[in-house]
Order: C-alpha cells, then sequence, then structure tokens
C-alpha cells in the first residue's frame, strides 16, 4: 500500500462517518444508546425532584409539621390560660354559693 492509497482510505472513511461519529466519535447505535441512558437519567431526576414522592412535597411536609407543632404549643398556652380563668371563676361561683348560705369565708 503506497501513500496515495493510504490518503484516499482516510479520505474515503471520513466521507462516510455519521453525525455521532464525526462530533462524539461514537457510532449510532452507541450514540443513541448514550442518549437514551442520559434522557431516562434526566427523567428520573425530574421525577424525584417534581414527583407525588418528590423532595419539593418532603420539604413541604416538614414546613407543614413545624407549623402544626407552632400550632400545637400556641394551643396548649391558651388552654391553659382558659382553664385558669375557668378555675378562677368556679373559685368565686363557689364563694358567692357559701355567701348564700351564710357561711363567712375567711
Amino acid at each position: 500500500m503506497n501513500y496515495e492509497e493510504h490518503d484516499q482510505i482516510i479520505d474515503s472513511s471520513n466521507v462516510y462517518q455519521s453525525f455521532s461519529e464525526r462530533r462524539f466519535g461514537l457510532s449510532t447505535s452507541k450514540f443513541l444508546l448514550v442518549s437514551g441512558l442520559v434522557g431516562g437519567m434526566l427523567f428520573y431526576l425530574g421525577v424525584l425532584i417534581f414527583g407525588n414522592n418528590s423532595i419539593l412535597v418532603l420539604i413541604h411536609l416538614e414546613e407543614y409539621q413545624n407549623f402544626l407543632i407552632d400550632d400545637i404549643e400556641r394551643l396548649k398556652n391558651e388552654n391553659a390560660s382558659l382553664q385558669k380563668q375557668y378555675f378562677e371563676l368556679k373559685e368565686l361561683d363557689a364563694d358567692a354559693q357559701t355567701a348564700k348560705r351564710g357561711v363567712v369565708v375567711p
């Protein structure tokens, strides 16, 4: 094989290369396989981030849990205050009933 034949083979192989072989150095079937895998992984990541069981849903649920915990604490404090008022009123009511009976409360 002489130099001219070698150049012709190299030049002819460049003519018959597909787009994926010229740009990425992969045959068309390998390029499609890699493209499919990358697309599948991107789809899976999209489902992880934006799907029904996603990270965003988890973050939202954690925020809602914190809101509920704060609300529970607020309601406990409000309940304690109302119970205090109730028992104070109940004590005043008991004093009024004993006064009606004529019993003097010291």
